[in-house]
């Protein structure tokens, strides 16, 4: 009685905390109606900051607690919602997802940055570990009685604030109706910042309060994990009551002590990992169990991206653009690049697996890597061949990993069947940390039980995926294996852009804009979202099995669900709705910014004069992605987009084009002659197409003008006679004149329309331009 009253207490404890960091969070969205999943995120940091003042530079407690909770976690709440939220208006749940994302991504990053991982630490409970009260024969120490106590205050609070105050009300009033808010008085941006900066304030709090609770050092991944898994609690209270996310808080801490205190760890050795995995699997049985309110996943807007469709000749003429190119590219490169070129490209086909699921229909994964982890645990259990240096993973096996993960994708896709938006993306982040924690993270043998079959899903907490054998193509070679998942990517990818082009996408776009739509116009939305979720399923399993294979040594580390939010997060920032968004984004992802960082160690290390400098910008190059990704709201299609707008200058300059290929064919020769070296083909290369583009207009413009103007008998600024923009200055118009403004504004000039301007007849201005070949 007094083991359960001792583990009671602490669940309380620790459920009133989580209820702390889960109110936070319900009242950010309440009132903005965004999402934070960067909430984790500012609690991690506001407990560094609060390890750096109290313990690092040794302030006093108090003055601790004031500088985070009362100046840096509002400030920085209240600067989130002023740079960033407020300009995601009219923008998908993908976006605003995506940005918050980026958040968490950058804060980690940031983290590890400024505090070296590497050093252990620590701080105390508040008063000490020794000053305790007695409560019913249990020992709890004053700082686990503060905790308590603070959530109790903070549930009564907040309770009382929301509905008694005029500014709770108008707080609930802002993301119902801000235009009536205002006719009302009210001022939705400053109740949104206000709540924003409290909202951080209650996160940091958390942080603060939970970390010497649960022991151990300073961990950012871990201390973001543990806020993440108050999002259970704030979804059972439907992201709007209260009362209800204390309540699931409250259940979630005590679920986790029983299980630590009951559960029979040495004869069920997977019972710490089942305990990191409960909020998960809670939070994935309340989003399960919901009542009709979790259809209200989205709203219908109208928002700002806006996707291009390709022709399927243009599909396939670009599939053999990236064969061909990347072919080249392999001539020239060194092996070791060779690898990790494979190791972006098996990326960008998990990245691909997004395109149809969240692209097309709209429907969001934030675990695509794990999908890619159970891929690679079926590839190497059922899918492997020989032995010794022999040892090659089949085609089969790659079969088998997308046929078993398209199954998964159907029983993860169960919620998706009543779930959308944010709530669906709940639920796969759910799914995503328990493979991470509770499926990778099994490395030690198992019996099944009845059938008493030995197994161990990742043995010894690292796989060893041979490369693949295709019939008779082997591709231990680095460059044939980069080939292969090159025209791989290439295949999938034209049946990407024929499946948006086909009825079955137009519907899957159809259920993205208003599922009630499709649903009324007689299409069956359960059907459609089961179906790409196992097509999205199977791509990111092979993309999983090839990736591992590529890499030939895993450890959990490469399927935690921070992988899949980098991953998911490159993606949008390219552009989810493109092909060669996933192209970029999964490059980006899986190598580039890695390769990036490597660059600057490497050039630090060569001139140490500037090892400062190269330092600094490696280090930068870590929080660059978060930093894209928060951009993200100035630019929701992505940078895929600004590119292909960029190159359409091309259309009508094929001369340009083909010069600008022949100096890429010059700069070509001169690295696969090794005349200079691959770094300076890389930075020359992105500086003629950087500077190309905007070079042809000017140039195009200037042929055009030229040509059009000796069709007309006039003649060009510098040859001694009167320029065009002179004419009605210096000379009066003439009927040429018009006729050559017209053409070259594309104004719908007739010979009738001009005649009159001019004061002529039509026929006369007729046979005039018949003369002067403008007709």
């Amino acid at each position: 009685m007094e083991q359960f009253l001792q583990y009671t207490i602490l669940g309380l404890v620790l459920g009133g905390i989580y209820g702390i960091a889960a109110s936070g969070l319900v009242l950010t969205c309440t009132t903005s109606g965004i999402f934070n999943f960067g909430h984790g995120s500012i609690a991690m940091l506001s407990a560094f900051i609060y390890w750096q003042i109290r313990f690092d530079w040794n302030w006093p407690a108090p003055l601790a607690l004031i500088a985070v909770l009362g100046v840096f976690a509002p400030a920085l709440g209240a600067l989130l919602h002023l740079s960033i939220m407020r300009g995601l208006r009219e923008t998908t749940e993908i976006t605003r997802i995506t940005v918050t994302v980026a958040l968490t991504v950058g804060s980690l990053a940031l983290a590890n940055w400024i505090w070296d991982p590497t050093v252990p630490r620590r701080f105390d409970y508040f008063f000490g570990p020794t000053h305790q009260v007695n409560v019913l024969g249990s020992h709890i120490t004053y700082h686990e009685l503060l905790a308590l106590t603070a959530a109790v205050v903070i549930a009564v609070g907040l309770r009382f604030f929301f509905y008694r105050t005029r500014t709770g009300v108008g707080m609930r009033a802002v993301v119902d109706d801000p235009p009536l808010l205002r006719l009302t008085g009210g001022r939705p941006e400053r109740l949104a910042t206000l709540s924003w900066a409290f909202g951080a304030m209650l996160a940091a709090l958390a942080g603060i309060l939970i970390t010497p609770i649960l022991g151990g050092s300073l961990d950012p991944n871990a201390l973001t994990l543990l806020v993440i898994d108050a999002f259970a609690a704030a979804v059972f209270g439907r992201l709007r009551s209260v009362p209800l996310t204390f309540l699931g808080a409250v259940v979630l801490g005590l679920a986790n002590n029983y299980v630590l205190a009951y559960f029979p760890s040495e004869r069920w050795t997977w019972t710490s990992n089942f305990r990191i995995s409960l909020p998960m699997i809670l939070l994935f049985v309340v989003l399960l169990r919901l009542p009709q309110d979790r259809l209200r996943g989205g709203t219908i807007t109208r928002a700002r991206e806006r996707f291009r469709v390709p022709t399927m000749r243009m599909a396939l003429s670009w599939a053999v653009i990236l064969v061909v190119g990347m072919f080249l590219l392999k001539e020239i490169m060194a092996p070791t690049v060779v690898n990790t070129m494979v190791t972006g490209m098996t990326f960008a086909i998990v990245a691909l697996s997004l395109v149809p699921l969240t692209g097309y229909a709209g429907e969001i994964n934030l675990a695509p890597v794990s999908f890619g982890a159970i891929g690679t645990i079926i590839a190497y259990h059922y899918g492997i061949t020989g032995s010794g240096p022999d040892t090659r993973m089949t085609v089969w096996g790659l079969l088998l990993a997308a046929v078993v993960c398209a199954v998964v994708g159907a029983l993860v896709a169960l919620p998706a069947l009543r779930l959308r938006g944010l709530y669906l993306a709940l639920a796969t982040m759910a799914f995503g940390v328990f493979v991470s924690t509770m499926v990778v993270a099994d490395t030690v043998p198992r019996v099944l039980p009845l059938l008493h079959i030995k197994f161990s899903i990742f043995p010894n907490g690292t796989l060893n995926v041979p490369r693949p054998r295709l019939g008779a193509i082997d591709l231990a070679d680095g460059g044939t294996f980069l080939m292969v998942v090159t025209i791989l990517f290439a295949v999938l990818g034209v049946l990407m852009v024929a499946l948006r082009r086909s009825g079955y996408g137009h519907r899957l776009v159809a259920l993205k804009d208003s599922p009630a739509a499709c649903a009324t116009l007689g299409q069956n939305p359960v059907r459609l979202k089961l179906s790409v979720f196992m097509l999205s399923a199977a791509i990111a399993g092979l993309g999983g099995a090839l990736m591992s294979s590529a890499l030939v040594s895993v450890n959990p580390d490469r399927f935690t669900i921070f992988v899949s939010l980098g991953l998911v997060m490159t993606v949008v920032v390219a552009g989810i709705g493109h092909v060669s968004g996933a192209l970029a984004g999964g490059l980006l992802a899986g190598v580039g910014f890695v390769a990036l960082q490597n660059v600057f160690d490497k050039v630090g290390t060569d001139h140490s004069s500037l090892h400062g400098l190269f330092s600094f910008l490696g280090q930068f190059s870590t929080v660059l992605p978060a930093l894209i990704g928060v951009g993200l709201s100035r630019n929701p299609t992505g940078f895929v987009n600004d590119i292909i707008e960029t190159f359409a200058v091309f259309r009508r300059a094929r001369a340009m084009l083909g010069a600008g290929l022949a100096l890429q064919a010059v700069v070509y020769l001169l690295a696969y002659t090794d005349t200079i070296s691959n770094w300076w083909f890389v930075a020359l290369s992105f500086l003629l197409w950087g500077i190309w583009p905007r070079v042809t207009p000017l140039v195009t413009d200037r042929f055009v003008l030229a040509a059009r103007a000796r069709k007309v008998g006039l003649a060009v600024a510098g040859s001694g006679e009167v320029p065009l923009e002179l004419v009605g200055v210096d000379v009066p118009f003439a009927p040429e004149h018009l006729a050559l403004l017209d053409r070259t504004l594309g104004l719908p000039g007739t010979p009738a329309m001009r005649a009159a301007r001019l004061g002529s007849s039509p026929s006369t201005e007729a046979g005039w331009e018949a003369r002067h070949g403008l007709a």
